[in-house]
């Protein structure tokens, strides 16, 4: 958005594609800008960038951006040719016209947005910026890479004048800051916040208005008074990892510091397949539940698979994890859509009564832990039957084939017991509902 606002400064006409577009292919043009995000995407970056490089009239012309491109510049320019444009837009000759330096400052171009199908869900809000950058060197984290300095202050009144001057008034206001609570102008920012009219109770319209701090907040550094201040916002949702159980303690608080201020809905970032357990990772979810039960709160966990920063796609098994577990977990997520429900009814439902009923669902083949109701019956019964009943030795052996999450590979047991469980696991695929737990 903010590319497309330097190019039309200039009077240059530009085209906004999410995707593969043939149209566009078979146009030569005289810049093509291609974005990339996570690592993981890998194979779509780099089928994307040899679907368009014979679209564009000088090679030269051909700029790839974003995360990923910073994260592995050397990689993508092996793969293709093409040297990847590494960080923020704000050094000059980066793009290599006159004053290219000034476009991560510049107000971001929301008509592009109506250029395509997809609906963006925060088309309505500003977009914007407090800070840059994070005090932290996070393993798990891009951001000291993308945004290596941390900028305390970015002034946001100005941003929000002048997206009004050319988009009109926008309803919400999203936050794109990594660490905005590692700022010493802390104070000033939530004055900026309030003065552009994200106060709390605040309209628009008869509508409410909602401050989002997209990124999440550092509960590190979130002090009682930073939660007053943050309660004086039409801030919704509030968003707080709880990336380690270690930080129970802390993370309690924080959220009693909320409740306490009247700020009720929350959600929260679980960071699993880390240095963390699945009974820490059942364990962090549960604890919200004890929450919203004993405060009267709604946290909404949202749990996020790490994958190394420059992985080229999501297999990666943490050291106290295995394949099934992980894959057991992404059938938990497909059925309820990736968010953990905060009533304890339904998070039974999903993730099981206890740590040891929810590792006993993560070995189930998919079916019956995204279809649950429809095989609880038949299927799930038989196999939980015949699980209950396998001896240590057996169980053991059964773990080691399954947790590979391989069952097509020859593999049988001397063991009846064994090879019928694994029988369970090449069941064709249903196409039902997934609504049954969400």
């Amino acid at each position: 958005m903010k590319i497309s606002a330097f190019h039309k400064q200039r009077g240059d006409n530009v085209r906004f594609i999410k995707g593969l577009n043939k149209e566009v292919k078979a146009q030569m043009w005289d810049r093509i800008y291609i974005t990339t995000l996570f690592s993981f995407y890998w194979n779509e970056t780099i089928n994307t960038i040899r679907y368009y490089e014979y679209s564009i009239q000088d090679p030269q012309n051909l700029f790839i951006g974003g995360p990923m491109a910073t994260l592995m510049s050397d990689e993508i320019e092996k793969e293709t040719g093409y040297r990847p444009v590494k960080g923020l837009l704000n050094e000059k000759r980066k793009l290599r016209l006159p004053n290219d330096y000034k476009v991560d400052s510049l107000v971001p171009d929301y008509s592009i947005l109506e250029q395509i199908e997809y609906k963006y869900p925060a088309s309505n809000a500003y977009f914007a910026h407090a800070t840059r950058g994070c005090i932290r060197k996070c393993p798990f984290c891009a951001v000291p890479k993308i945004e290596p300095f941390y900028t305390d202050y970015i002034p946001l009144k100005k941003q929000i004048i002048m997206i009004n001057e050319k988009y009109g008034e926008k309803k919400d206001l999203l936050l794109l800051d990594n660490n905005v609570l590692a700022s010493s102008q802390f104070d000033k920012i939530i004055d900026e916040i309030k003065e552009a009219g994200f106060y709390r109770g605040a309209k628009l319209n008869n509508r409410n208005r909602y401050v989002d701090f997209n990124q999440g907040i550092d509960l590190r550094l979130l002090t009682k008074e930073k939660m007053r201040l943050l309660a004086e916002l039409s801030i919704k949702p509030l968003r707080i990892a709880f990336d380690h159980i270690k930080l129970e303690k802390e993370y309690v608080k924080r959220v009693e510091w909320a409740s306490e201020f009247g700020i009720n809905n929350l959600s929260n970032y679980i960071l699993y397949n880390f240095h963390d357990t699945p009974e820490d990772f059942y364990r962090r979810l549960e604890i919200n539940i004890e929450l919203n039960e004993r405060l009267g709160t709604k946290i909404f966990s949202f749990p996020m698979k790490y994958i190394p920063i420059d992985n080229r796609d999501r297999k990666h098994k943490g050291k106290y994890w295995n394949l099934r577990y992980l894959r057991g977990i992404q059938c938990i997520l497909q059925a309820t859509h990736g968010v953990v429900s905060p009533q304890r009814e339904f998070f039974h439902a999903a993730f099981g009564r206890n740590v040891e009923a929810f590792k006993k669902l993560l070995l189930m083949p998919d079916n019956y832990i995204i279809f649950r109701e429809n095989h609880k019956n038949n299927g799930t019964a038989d196999w939980a039957k015949i699980y209950d009943s396998l001896s240590n030795e057996q169980q053991k052996e059964f773990h080691d084939i399954v947790f590979e999450n391989q069952f097509n590979n020859g593999l049988l047991s001397k063991y009846s017991k064994i090879n019928i469980l694994l029988a369970h696991y090449k069941v064709p695929k249903q196409q039902v509902s997934l609504k049954e737990l969400s």
